[in-house]
């Protein structure tokens, strides 16, 4: 637990929120809207992550300008809304070294969530630990708290949580969603009913509190404890969202509960607008889980209406949704329309057009299509490449053509987070062919990429007994790779010493 000492209670200020990410939609608040020129507009003009914040702020004092606190405020703000976090920490820091600019609790908070995000837990905690205790109210705490959460670090998050209520500043719902989604991201549900009778000790849940209660009925995929809940956040009188709806259709849907999940669309669709935009993904979504081209197709013309351009998320869930249908015709048009709209150049696009034409076995077509996107300017991403390892596999292709495939895949990444099921296909597609060269090369592949395990190498063993080869210095190997032999392991290297010795070119890196 930190060492610290907590302000008196001074109510519970909302930590503003630091997930949003606004799609361009060429409309939308700005400060820096309106003629002239503006400290905001200058500011915000800062694209490019190397060019400095401060060297704008200082410019505009030496023109004899003032600067407003409100307006640096309101800047953090877009900045944070659009995700440009450095720019943003650094007018924070700015904003601390000018005397007669009177911090707030709040402005601490949101410097300290800044901070959590561009270097860490650590830093965050010190910047905490020294800042003055007048500021170490509700919400620097539940800054801090939310600093936990996104880490993962539950033992901390705990005890944060604890010392808030031991300073009386569990006023609000907030600081118990922040754990409540914890336990819901580490797979821990049985807490959050938990937390919500905990939450009801101290104050009463707010539509965040339903939403994610309702996430949780999602995941234990029960009708009942929705509805239940649904009602509970009238009781409260808690005005629900798009989101809520669109959770109850989603729990309706996969209930097989049809006519209750429209019933539930149609409620999300009256909140969807300019402001709620993400609403419209989740209709499409919807719709398409429901079969319903019809509506599919009138939402996505609803938004053609209501927006002047789509963001690369938009044209994939619409791109997934057509492809759903088989409507491959309908999805190229589209694809088209976003390589002339965006220019992102995002593999994630394209990629839903490959995983149609692999998933339907049709091989020559993806890789024309490969061919094409890398010939605009698209750049294959470690999740195209698997598309293909996939694709060769299920297509019974020659083993080169797979390990060039999961060779590539590998390259496009700093860490590989290992995929077992991946691996173990790969593995089975050269045993049935026992090709001990391609089982070597594939483990010398997958060592450098620091997954070695000792399934792989009893996958090795059993394709130098299917070739009837027997392997070279296997113990040594595996003591290389810090790998534990099993009853497997020694069995096959005893039915294999009876063959005669396999010669591979890749046996050590």
């Amino acid at each position: 637990m930190l060492s610290r000492r907590l302000a008196p209670a001074a109510g519970c200020a909302r930590l503003l929120s630091t997930s949003a990410s606004v799609a361009s939609n060429g409309g939308g608040g700005s400060i820096s809207a309106g003629g002239g020129d503006t400290l905001g507009k200058r500011l915000l003009k800062l694209i490019y992550p190397k060019r400095s914040a401060v060297v704008v702020l200082r410019q505009w004092a030496e023109e004899g300008r003032t600067v407003q606190k409100y307006q640096l405020n309101r800047v953090v703000r877009e900045l944070r809304k659009y995700r440009r976090f450095k720019h943003a920490l650094e007018i924070c820091e700015w904003m601390k070294t000018q005397p007669e600019m009177k911090l707030l609790p709040g402005d601490h908070a949101v410097h300290l969530d800044l901070v959590a995000k561009l270097r860490g837990l650590a830093s965050a905690e010190k910047f905490f630990e020294d800042m003055p205790e007048r500021a170490k109210g509700p919400s620097t705490c539940n800054a801090l708290l939310h600093a936990y959460v996104q880490h993962g670090v539950r033992d901390k998050a705990e005890a944060m949580l604890r010392e808030m209520a031991e300073a009386g500043y569990l006023k609000c719902a907030l600081p118990f969603n922040h754990m409540m989604s914890l336990y819901m991201s580490s797979g821990e549900l049985e807490k959050v009913p938990e937390m919500i009778k905990e939450l009801r000790r101290y104050t009463v849940p707010d539509l965040v509190t339903y939403n994610i209660w309702l996430t949780y009925c999602s995941r234990k995929s029960s009708v009942k404890s929705a509805e239940k809940v649904y009602d509970l956040m009238k009781d409260d009188r808690v005005l629900p969202d798009w989101m809520t709806f669109s959770l109850l259709a989603s729990i309706y849907i996969n209930a097989g509960l049809h006519v209750k999940g429209r019933d539930a669309l149609v409620e999300m669709e009256k909140r969807a607008s300019r402001k709620e935009r993400a609403a419209y993904s989740s209709l499409l979504t919807m719709y398409a889980s429901l079969s319903d081209r019809g509506n599919l197709d009138r939402v996505w013309g609803k938004m053609r209406e209501t927006f002047r351009k789509f963001s690369d998320a938009e044209y994939k869930c619409m791109l997934t949704s057509l492809t759903r249908f088989g409507d491959i015709a309908a999805a190229e048009s589209i694809y088209n329309e976003w390589e002339s709209e965006s220019g992102t150049k995002d593999s994630r696009i394209p990629n839903t057009i490959l995983s149609f034409y692999i998933k339907n076995g049709d091989m020559e077509k993806a890789e024309s299509f490969l061919q094409y996107i890398v010939q605009k300017g698209v750049k294959p991403s470690y999740s195209t490449w698997e598309l293909f390892v996939w694709g060769y596999l299920g297509n019974d292709e020659r083993v080169d053509k797979v390990l060039e495939c999961m060779k590539k895949a590998l390259s496009t990444l700093e860490k590989w987070e290992a995929n077992p099921e991946l691996v173990a296909a790969l593995f089975s597609h050269i045993e049935k062919k026992g090709d001990i060269e391609a089982a070597e090369d594939l483990l010398v592949v997958l060592r450098g990429a620091g997954y070695v395990t000792t399934e792989i190498y009893n996958s090795v063993l059993r394709t130098y007994a299917k070739a009837e080869m027997m392997p070279l210095i296997i113990d040594e190997r595996m003591d290389e790779d810090k790998v534990a032999m099993d009853e497997q392991t020694r069995r096959l290297l005893k039915s294999t010493s009876k063959y005669p010795i396999g010669e591979v070119s890749t046996i050590m890196p």
